[in-house]
């Protein structure tokens, strides 16, 4: 595995970068496929406008979460915050920026939230494992060391090769990576072909991707921490709990037309 896929004098043109402008771009497509199936009221300029501001705020939050956890290091070399392509962007951090500016974006433009969620959820795991490949030939968002036969050793000039030089390791970013696409394939060919209310697949996304960011944690070498719990874990079996707990007060599962026909059979016996 080598980072740099091509250079030629100064130029370099990573593994790492290229895979987030892949997700952007086939995340892109998702999305504009999704919302105009859905039919949601928006010029293309303005889905545009929405991708842009979503991906900025989303790389923004993931830097500024995984910044934050590792304060002290990048106090002492402030140089190194902006550079995303030597790694650390936390998926947390991430999701939590690209809602925030999403949820200001849609709110000016009258849209729904919710329903729009839906159209991203897809796209929004696809790219994590584009983004997963990324880290994979970058060498980090790496494993601890293991006697599987499927370890790997990873080149000496990259985080996880530093760490345990000639070592085989988990590759826990190939595991993240084949789950995450389970996940998009599970939202692509089943949960999008089905009736339900708006901010199902989303909220399932949440949950679903909470209970594999759980699991894999447990193989990482590089986990942010908080105290003596791993910041992740934590996280995640937040996102678990508020999303099912969504999920079950408010019916998602249910189809729109149904929820319709229940209120109205409610007003009816009122």
């Amino acid at each position: 595995m080598h980072p740099i896929l091509f250079s030629y004098g100064p130029i370099e043109l990573r593994f790492y970068g290229l895979m987030y402008v892949v997700a952007i771009i086939v995340g892109t497509r998702i999305i504009r496929s999704e919302i105009r199936r859905k039919q949601i009221a928006l010029t293309d300029d303005q889905v545009s406008n929405f991708i842009l501001w979503t991906v900025i705020g989303g790389i923004v939050g993931a830097r500024l979460y995984y910044v934050l956890f590792n304060f002290g290091y990048y106090m002492s070399v402030p140089s190194e915050i902006p550079a995303i392509w030597h790694g650390g962007l936390a998926i947390h951090g991430g999701i939590a920026g690209g809602i925030a500016v999403a949820w200001i974006y849609l709110r000016k433009k009258k849209v729904s939230f919710w329903r729009l969620s839906d159209c991203v959820a897809p796209a929004l795991i696809l790219g994590q494992a584009f983004g997963r490949f990324g880290n994979f030939m970058n060498g980090d968002a790496h494993g601890v060391p293991t006697t599987l036969p499927w370890g790997l050793v990873f080149s000496p000039e990259s985080v996880a090769g530093r760490q345990f030089p000639g070592i085989p390791i988990h590759p826990v970013m190939l595991y993240e990576l084949l789950l995450n696409v389970s996940i998009f394939l599970f939202i692509w060919l089943v949960l999008r072909r089905r009736e339900h209310k708006r901010g199902f697949i989303f909220a399932a996304y949440v949950a679903m991707y909470s209970v594999i960011r759980c699991f894999v944690e447990w193989f990482r070498a590089d986990s942010l921490m908080f105290g003596q719990w791993r910041a992740a874990q934590l996280v995640s079996i937040s996102l678990f709990i508020i999303a099912m707990a969504i999920i079950i007060q408010k019916r998602l599962w249910e189809p729109e037309a149904q929820t319709a026909k229940q209120m109205k059979k409610r007003r009816s016996h009122a």
